[in-house]
């Protein structure tokens, strides 16, 4: 059985540049990854405290016939013991455009933590469903 040796390759000077003497490895691509991971969940948790899940639920109940000119929306919110809550309703045509848009401040008449309401949006054209966009504390 014969034996073979293995050498490292001998290059001619200045022909191929400096060689390095092992692996080096850097620490700038580690320390790039770990700020880009923290400002991610700084920027998470942020918009988690903006606009993530809150004590103000919304359910839509129903909405009335539609005219061209007005829709009625009647919904239920989910409220922290007697406080109101400012909910975003909308009326939607057909295709699913907006058709009309309010504001409302829903109050409950005692200690509720549920907030039965019936309120109109008027609309610029033929609406055919409604929509509670969101709830939140009154500003």
């Amino acid at each position: 059985m014969s034996e073979t040796r293995t050498t490292d390759p001998v290059f001619p000077p200045g022909r191929y540049g400096r060689r390095r003497s092992g692996r080096r490895r850097s620490v700038l691509p580690v320390l790039v990854l770990v700020v880009v991971v923290a400002a991610s969940l700084l920027i998470s948790v942020r918009l988690f405290q903006q606009f993530g899940r809150t004590d103000y639920e919304p359910q839509i109940v129903g909405w009335s016939e539609p005219s061209d000119a007005v829709m009625s929306i009647e919904f239920k919110v989910r409220v922290p013991a007697g406080q109101p809550a400012e909910c975003v309703i909308r009326a939607r045509d057909y295709d699913g455009f907006e058709v009309g848009r309010r504001t409302v401040v829903v109050r409950p008449s005692g200690n509720e933590t549920t907030i039965d309401a019936k309120e109109t949006v008027p609309t610029t054209a033929r609406a055919s469903v409604g929509d509670v966009v969101n709830c939140r504390p009154p500003a």
